[in-house]
Order: structure tokens, then sequence, then C-alpha cells
């Protein structure tokens, strides 16, 4: 049964919160938020779009680094106030620090563990 798209931004202050899913792995890559011109740019452009709270902006997911995520399929919960987007992660990574997923350290006790290999160096790409 197909049903119109209709987002609850009201209930979290104009942001709902996205879970972002490599397509073909299914890995979970980040956690990013989206408002109503996020979501509706991604629809539209068929690259994934965020709010950066950092930065108080829209943001295109790789406008810096080219580490564009191409939207493949698209997904919202039961009380429409979270999406979960499967992409295709353009470069290889989606961490800004250089690794394939933001979740790149292990909890082990009372310590972060890295687990996996950076993809690529930040400071080439950002200068920082």
């Amino acid at each position: 049964m197909k049903k119109s798209i209709e987002l609850d931004f009201e209930k979290s202050g104009g942001l709902l919160p996205v879970i972002v899913q490599e397509y073909d792995s299914g890995d979970i890559l980040m956690l990013a938020y989206m408002n109503r011109l996020a979501w509706e740019k991604t629809i539209e452009t068929g690259k994934v779009h965020y709010w950066s709270r950092s930065r108080n902006k829209l943001w295109l997911k790789g406008e810096s680094s080219g580490h564009v995520q191409v939207l493949r399929e698209a997904y919202v919960d039961c009380d429409n106030d979270t999406v979960l987007v499967k992409v295709e992660q353009i470069g290889g990574a989606a961490c800004h620090k250089g690794y394939k997923s933001c979740f790149y350290r292990k909890v082990d006790g009372d310590s972060l563990v890295t687990v996996l290999e950076p993809v690529f160096d930040p400071m080439e790409i950002y200068g920082k």
C-alpha cells in the first residue's frame, strides 16, 4: 500500500535523526540529522543532504571531500520521526576522520579501541 510521505519534523525541533547504512554491505556508516529542506533535496537529487548542527546549514554529504552518498533506498519509522537511508558511499569513507564508518571505535572495558583502518588522510582532504 503506497502512502504519501508525512515526516514529523516538529517533534524534535525541526530535525530528524537519520541512520545511514551502506546499501551493499549493510554496514552502519553514520548518524546525522535532516530538516525538511535536507529531506526534500535528498529526494529531489538522489544525493543525501543533511542539516549540519555544528555549522547551522544545509550540507550535501561529500561537498568538500567528494565522498558523496547516493541514495539507494529510504525507510521511515512507525512514528514518522526517524529515517534510515541506504546509500552507495562514493570514495569508500563516510567519516570526516578518514574512516569508512563513523563507528570505527569499539568499547573495550573503559577504553575505545580503533577497529578500522583509515581510508583517507583528513589533512589531505580538509587541511585540518
